[in-house]
């Protein structure tokens, strides 16, 4: 009797996460119309707005898969949509706008440099979900959220302060290559999700996210651009000066948490997680 119990218990959590919940869904939504947002900004020459936009889909993806694991709404349904969310959000938007922006005065450079980006982004993302996951402390290669926050800040930077000529231009193609490279890369770098934020922090942790956000509000762009600067270089920082990359655990990009009685099962991500 208990055991036929275990076994419907079993089979209706395995429906609920298999169906279509709105709440983390709506968050994913939400990222994917920033993301489209942005691209329209960009193509009508607001180049600052489509910046800022990319970075508000970055911080609805860092909640949906939170949102849905704190709701206990997690399905394979939301694992795939967000999958495809990042694509466009964090793959497809940044490409373009910055292509709109001035990689388009490069021709044929521009554009194909704009397209191995987003095609970079598309590899990653699926390495990652069908990568076999060892723990959830490092992501292998650096997150797209993360690399698409990076080029929305510099963007941002740039059209805040008037910088213009060739060499904006040049950089941020050269940038963009880098990062390409940077996503699909053995370096690895820290996902966070190890930070409880559930539970008790030392209060050392509290007082570093409050000076950051204290930061944060003297010159958003600037100290965005420096903070995601420098998580994109401590991949390589780490791999030249850190430990060997066999003793990393490495984190997955898909937000789920599939739970029964017996075992935990963590695929971590969507978040700058991917």
């Amino acid at each position: 009797m208990a055991t036929g119990k275990r076994i419907h218990k079993l089979e209706r959590a395995d429906r609920g996460r298999k169906g279509i919940y709105i709440l983390p869904n709506l968050f994913t939504t939400a990222s994917l119309f920033a993301a489209f947002y942005g691209i329209v900004q960009a193509t009508n020459g607001f180049y600052e707005h489509a910046a800022i936009a990319i970075i508000v889909a970055a911080v609805l993806d860092s909640l949906d898969g939170r949102v849905a694991r704190m709701t206990n709404t997690v399905s394979d349904f939301g694992k795939e949509y967000d999958s495809l969310v990042d694509l466009v959000a964090f793959g497809l938007a940044p490409a373009l706008v910055l292509y709109e922006w001035g990689l388009k005065d490069f021709g044929k450079l521009g554009w194909l440099t704009a397209f191995i980006y987003a095609a970079t982004t598309a590899l990653r993302l699926a390495r990652f979900n069908t990568q076999d996951i060892k723990g959830n402390k490092y992501f292998h290669g650096l997150p797209c959220p993360a690399a698409a926050v990076l080029i929305a800040t510099a963007l941002w930077a740039v059209e805040s302060y008037g910088l213009t000529g060739t060499w904006t231009v040049v950089t941020a193609l050269l940038a963009m290559i880098a990062l390409s490279a940077a996503m699909v890369s053995s370096f690895h770098y820290r996902s966070f999700k190890d930070l409880d934020l559930k539970h008790r922090v030392p209060f050392m942790t509290l007082l570093a996210l409050v000076l950051v956000f204290v930061l944060i509000s003297f010159d958003p762009p600037v100290v965005l651009l420096l903070l995601s600067a420098g998580f994109a270089l401590s991949g390589p920082f780490f791999w030249l000066f850190g430990k060997k990359p066999e003793s990393y655990d490495l984190a997955d990009e898909s937000d789920i948490e599939i739970e029964d009685e017996e075992t935990e099962i963590r695929t971590v991500g969507s978040g700058v997680d991917k």
